[in-house]
């Protein structure tokens, strides 16, 4: 039997209401500390401790220079300074720079995300001095007196000492995902959550010598596998760092078979090695995913999942709750109607409201509308998301607050059948001479008679139809789970712009897996739905293959959140809400998903583009190898030619493209499959182009290695630009512009051949009309076989992709969070 609060006969029970959301505790002098003992023990401890919300300063160093490109960099770097000239080391600067500026944009972001992490941070409602307050969850002591209800979180290990229907919610600490209900006397141990009920616990251990210490990061820790993009940036990573072996190993065992001189086997060995790193594309990858971070929380939002910005760019399926998305969460009592023959319905409701103890929106709606004294209450039970129905037993009756098809109505059922229709919430008040005692509040509603209705409007959210009509025009499918009644939710979708395709009632959904996919694809709203069944539907639809995103504040709506690709909790919802989030609405602001959900496209879009252009040099640093580095031929070019190059048409044009402005096609899925189809033919065709005005210069012009590696250079530069502009095509205004950075980087090369400081730095010449004439027809070479091929701007944009929704169906990607 599900527990029932009872006060014993006789004894007078006070309740002391908790600010706002109201968990009462039994007050007395003995129930809680004193302020002044809590601060002195808060002192022993040391103080309270501080929040972290992300990730620490020293994950952000490890990550940004423990890397093995790095290392590779590093190696090949003091190989160079030790045995070769200095001047090839210059990657080095490369290498500290990117790191730098990988450091620094991740650091800004985790000052800005642990700033939005303080609001959303756990609290406790403690009795102290015979008053409850909210203190943060750092600032509870040992001896402290708890109270919890519906959505807290457990800040710290302690003994239960009142349990009104409590179940918790351990699979932070257990692994498994269903709630477990606890009795007076049980030990809780912080990071649990409480799914059901109401209760309190003497705190007994916090800090160390509990999981306290952990809150933020046990709530945070789970991250989702990684996503499309990073799956396939790692594959290719890992390929290329299998490509930097094998190659290198040959280029060192020709070096080493044709007895090469030390001097020129460390600028050719690292000429060839170094220029297969893409050494900026982690680091770019990191700075869109930071910078992005930044802009949430600008936007109010805060970002506890690093690939969330991905996560908005390829979301195809919302699911939304209704009371707090659409509508606003505070509720209102827009009228009552009484029985017939029941005249005080009134004094009823104003009793209920300030009898029951346990404070939610609804009660609070109805105590503001009918207030009154409070009435002792002798017993309660409390309201759920399963059951939809509560009870308060005064001294003279028992009443009972439900949703309406639990009671016969009889005369008011039309008129409850009309304000569901007109989409408000209807509930029906029920008087009852039932002992809650000897009730199980499982199995149904005891014998009651109804003597009214009660209405309870809801205001739509500000800008929200701008808001789905924003979704709809990006082709992302909307759906509302709500456990209201399914025509009230209905009209209330309806009203902001959902398209309606069909209404279904939550209880009636299939246990068949196949039937219940094909419902949650083709249903746009269903009601009355616990929230078993909405993560049902959730993960319906992402074994469907859609990627899914939840957007919900309360406990019923944690399991959906877990289950779902992206989980957008209301920064006014519950703790338990927040805390499984991969995004949270400080200020409840839904009409800011549509901005972040633009910034993630954008963002991916151009992380594809110039990820191209890294595969592409190692592309040529692997064609290179083959065709001159295995020969006895002078190296094309010297390390720092390829860091002179490499700057010019790759690092400093992809700095700003990765974080411009873009439109065009997206697709996350099959990244790794495009981009290499991309790189590979583009890589070799420059490599033609490259070698063949370096061989000819070389050995039919008769130039000196130093005049025809200018020419190679000057080759690479020209080649590498052309990329830079056809992959960044689209309008003539962004034509004009990626031309014109185009025209000002070649211009930086052309100035580095002129000055004489950067032009002996370099190992350059001033080439003469005939190395100019090789380095253009080598070049034309190149971008016309680059055209023939098919690299256009029409068709390289989107490197062949359709704008079609990608398939994430597969069991990796697609992992619920129930070991959050």
């Amino acid at each position: 039997m599900a527990s029932v609060q009872r006060t014993p006969a006789g004894e007078s029970k006070r309740f002391v209401d908790r600010p706002g959301a109201g968990s009462p505790l039994p007050a007395g002098p003995s129930a809680g500390l004193s302020e002044a003992e809590a601060k002195r023990r808060l002192a022993e401890r040391g103080g309270a401790s501080e929040i972290g919300g992300s990730r620490s300063y020293a994950s952000i160093v490890r990550a940004n220079v423990f890397t093995v490109f790095n290392l590779i960099l590093a190696c090949f770097g003091t190989i160079t300074l030790i045995f070769g000239d200095w001047r090839d080391a210059l990657f080095l600067g490369v290498l500290v720079a990117n790191t730098a500026i990988g450091i620094t944009q991740e650091v800004r972001a985790k000052r800005a995300l642990d700033r939005l992490a303080l609001l959303v941070a756990p609290h406790a409602t403690v009795l102290r001095d015979g008053s409850t307050r909210s203190v943060a969850a750092t600032e509870v002591v040992e001896g402290d007196l708890v109270a919890v209800q519906a959505g807290d979180q457990i800040v710290a290990d302690g003994q239960l000492s009142r349990a009104v229907d409590l179940r918790l919610d351990e699979s932070i600490l257990t692994g498994e995902s269903d709630s477990v209900p606890r009795a007076t006397g049980e030990q809780l141990r912080s990071g649990a959550f409480v799914a059901e009920g109401s209760g309190s616990y003497r705190v007994t251990a916090v800090g160390a010598g509990s999981y306290a210490g952990r809150l933020l990061g046990e709530a945070r820790s789970f991250r989702h596998p990684r996503s499309p993009l990073e799956q396939a940036v790692n594959r290719l990573l890992i390929c290329l760092v299998a490509l930097v072996v094998l190659l290198g190993a040959v280029l060192g065992y020709s070096l080493w078979h044709r007895h090469t001189p030390l001097h020129e086997a460390v600028a050719t060995a690292t000429a060839g090695v170094v220029s297969l790193v893409p050494e900026g594309l982690v680091v770019l990858i990191s700075l869109a995913y930071a910078v992005a971070s930044i802009r949430m929380a600008r936007r109010g939002v805060l970002s506890q999942q690093l690939n969330a910005i991905e996560s908005l760019a390829s979301v195809d399926v919302i699911c939304l709750d209704k009371t707090g998305t659409l509508t606003e969460a505070a509720l209102r009592v827009a009228a009552a109607t009484p029985a017939e023959g029941v005249t005080d319905l009134d004094r009823q409701l104003g009793r209920y409201g300030a009898s029951s103890s346990l404070r939610n929106g609804t009660v609070e709606a109805i105590a503001d509308a009918y207030p009154s004294d409070r009435a002792t209450a002798i017993a309660e039970v409390p309201f759920n998301s399963r059951r939809k129905w509560s009870a308060v037993q005064l001294a003279d009756a028992t009443l009972v607050l439900g949703a309406p098809e639990h009671f016969a109505l009889g005369e008011l059922s039309a008129s409850a059948e009309r304000e569901r229709q007109a989409g408000r919430r209807v509930l029906a008040l029920a008087r009852s001479t039932s002992d809650l005692a000897a009730v199980d509040p499982d199995a149904g509603v005891p014998p009651c008679s109804v003597i009214g209705l009660l209405v309870l409007g809801e205001r739509l959210r500000p800008q929200i139809r701008e808001t789905i009509a924003f979704f709809r025009s990006e082709g992302v499918d909307l759906k509302v789970l709500s456990g209201d009644n399914p025509q009230t939710v209905a009209a209330i979708a309806a009203d902001v712009g959902i398209e309606i395709r069909k209404t279904t009632d939550g209880a009636s959904l299939p246990a068949d897996p196949e039937a219940l996919r094909r419902l949650a694809l083709e249903t746009t709203v269903i009601g009355r739905i616990t929230p078993e069944g909405k993560r049902a539907v959730v993960e319906s639809l992402r074994d469907a293959g859609r990627y899914v995103a939840m957007v919900g504040d309360g406990v019923n709506d944690v399991p959906a959140l877990k289950a779902s690709r992206l989980a957008i909790a209301q920064g006014t919802g519950t703790q338990m809400a927040k805390a499984v989030a991969d995004l949270v609405l400080i200020d409840g602001d839904f009409g800011a998903v549509p901005e972040l959900v633009h910034q993630g496209r954008q963002a991916l879009r151009n992380l594809q583009r110039v990820a191209r252009l890294y595969l592409t040099k190692s592309s040529f640093a692997a064609f290179l190898i083959l065709v001159i580095g295995t020969t006895s031929t002078a190296y094309p070019l010297l390390p720092r030619h390829l860091s002179l190059a490499a700057a010019i048409a790759i690092g400093i044009p992809t700095f700003f493209l990765a974080l411009a402005p873009s439109s065009g096609p997206w697709q996350p899925a099959g990244f790794g499959r495009q981009a290499t189809r991309f790189a590979l033919p583009a890589g070799m065709i420059i490599g033609v182009g490259v070698v063949a005005s370096y061989l000819f210069a070389l050995h039919d012009l008769g130039y000196a290695v130093r005049e025809a590696r200018v020419v190679a250079t000057t080759v690479l530069v020209i080649t590498g630009l052309y990329l830079v502009y056809e992959i960044e095509g689209g309008s003539l205004r962004r034509r004009t512009a990626v031309g014109a950075m185009c025209l000002v980087l070649f211009g930086l090369y052309v100035a580095a051949i002129v000055l004489p400081p950067t032009r002996h730095f370099f190992a350059l010449e001033v080439p003469n009309p005939g190395m100019a004439i090789t380095a253009l027809l080598g070049s034309a070479l190149a971008i016309v076989a680059l055209y023939l091929s098919g690299y256009p701007a029409s068709s390289s944009a989107d490197g062949g992709t359709s704008q079609t929704q990608p398939d994430y169906s597969d069991s990796t990607a697609t992992s619920s969070r129930g070991e959050r």
